[in-house]
């Protein structure tokens, strides 16, 4: 059950005593220009969406202070195991957290209590969950994640840089280059298909293993920036990656299914639509998000996203966030240099810019896509007409094929195999991060 607004509020706080060598300086009773519950003040909620909803929003005096708790609430248990830095250095803290995902904690020779916490924190499997459906969420999702995803992978990650209070711990961690956009970009993409391979979430699953590295990827950012840059305001900014700036990339299907019910005028979604909302709500889980921001119908999940996108402040820096976007947009993905691999980079481009704005941008909001330099060119809408004319069959044809008793065995393993083969295209994923390659001069 979703705790109390006091017990959330306590548990913000507590992070202070918890982890003090992460969280000691932070006040956390006061409120950073992040957050704002000013009408006049814009906040990141889309225009036409704001007109209806963020007066009932802000009128809301709970869901607001709910907000603005999550706001500062960072991840307890990854905290305090990243915390433990400075005693055991940063590779063994990954090493310790591959082999006790791996092999169990009793395979980690002295595993520190931390790390005890942060595994038990993910194997405690929440009362509402269903294996089952998530098992059939990951199924359905293999059509999109092995046909569509490829394509629109770069187009979803640069959507995440519209903001420069959300965007800014990416612009510090050495994010700017090509080489590490693309290491990004590719462990996003990796994360996320890994997660539809079949019992990929389960306790010695990859996906497990992969949302633990995550997990501690953004907790050692936090360390990093909160104790070691100059730059990091909290009084601006918060804390670095709170939780709910987590929610909108792990739950985008889920969120997309909710409005398109409510868009019919349905207050329950369809079993596939169930199936895939109850995916992304483990995959979240499992990424440190606390069970409040993972509702499972479609108002309550559109009544979250609207409380999260209408107390964000709206914040469009160049430095930070077109700086972000110049670099994922201008990097080369594939592993070699091959024709066939440099025409598809450029055709992938063209669509993903199309799709960030048409999905992204759906006010048609021409200058901001300026701005970030993604304005779709003729050419662009070319090749997005070109990919959407092959893809599109595909995940047709895919679809019908999976309600098809026996041939939907087939499709599945051809869906299984084509995921294989782009995991090893994205490349094996690090997430890590390194304290010595943050950009405190890209910070304005």
């Amino acid at each position: 059950m979703s705790i109390s607004l006091t017990e959330l509020q306590q548990q913000v706080r507590s992070q202070k005593e918890k982890i003090p060598s992460l969280y000691g300086a932070v006040d956390f009773d006061h409120t950073p220009l992040r957050f704002t519950a000013d009408p006049n003040v814009k906040s990141q909620m889309p225009r036409r969406l704001a007109k209806r909803f963020r007066g009932p929003l802000l009128a809301d005096q709970e869901r607001v202070e709910r907000a603005r708790a999550y706001t500062m609430l960072g991840d307890i248990v990854a905290d305090a195991y990243a915390a433990l830095m400075p005693r055991y250095g940063f590779r063994p803290l990954i090493d310790m957290l591959k082999t006790a995902c791996d092999q169990g904690l009793a395979a980690v020779p002295d595993a520190p209590p931390e790390l005890h916490d942060f595994i038990g924190a993910m194997e405690n499997t929440p009362h509402w969950l269903d294996l089952d459906l998530v098992d059939e969420g990951a199924r359905i999702s293999r059509n999109q994640m092995a046909n569509l995803t490829p394509f629109a992978i770069r187009g979803a990650f640069i959507a995440t840089f519209m903001n420069q209070y959300s965007g800014l711990p990416m612009a510090l961690t050495g994010t700017l280059s090509g080489e590490s956009a693309v290491q990004r970009v590719n462990e996003t993409a990796s994360f996320f298909t890994t997660a539809t391979l079949p019992g990929a979430l389960r306790r010695y699953g990859v996906g497990f293993k992969a949302a633990a590295m995550v997990r501690l990827m953004h907790s050692m950012v936090r360390f990093n920036l909160l104790t070691r840059s100059e730059k990091w305001d909290v009084k601006v900014y918060g804390i670095p990656i709170p939780q709910v700036d987590q929610m909108p990339a792990g739950t985008i299907p889920a969120f997309l299914a909710a409005f398109n019910a409510i868009g019919r005028k349905r207050k329950t979604f369809t079993p596939q639509e169930r199936a895939i909302v109850e995916l992304c709500r483990y995959q979240s889980f499992l990424l440190g998000l606390p069970e409040a921001l993972l509702p499972a119908t479609p108002q309550a999940i559109v009544d979250v996203m609207m409380a999260y996108s209408g107390t964000l402040r709206d914040g469009y820096d160049d430095a930070t966030c077109g700086a972000l976007v110049r670099a994922t947009m201008g990097a080369y993905r594939p592993r070699d240099k091959s024709i066939r691999s440099r025409i598809f980079n450029e055709v992938e481009k063209g669509f993903a810019k199309v799709f960030f704005n048409r999905v992204f941008l759906s006010e048609g909001n021409r200058s901001l896509a300026r701005k970030m330099q993604v304005a779709a060119s003729p050419l662009d809408y070319l090749f997005f007409a070109m990919v959407s004319a092959y893809v599109l069959p595909q995940v047709i044809a895919t679809r019908v094929a999976q309600r098809i008793p026996v041939v939907d065995n087939i499709v599945d393993q051809v869906l299984i195999n084509k995921i294989n083969r782009l995991l090893v295209e994205y490349g094996h994923p690090e997430y890590t991060t390194d304290a010595s390659k943050y950009q405190d001069k890209q910070a304005g």
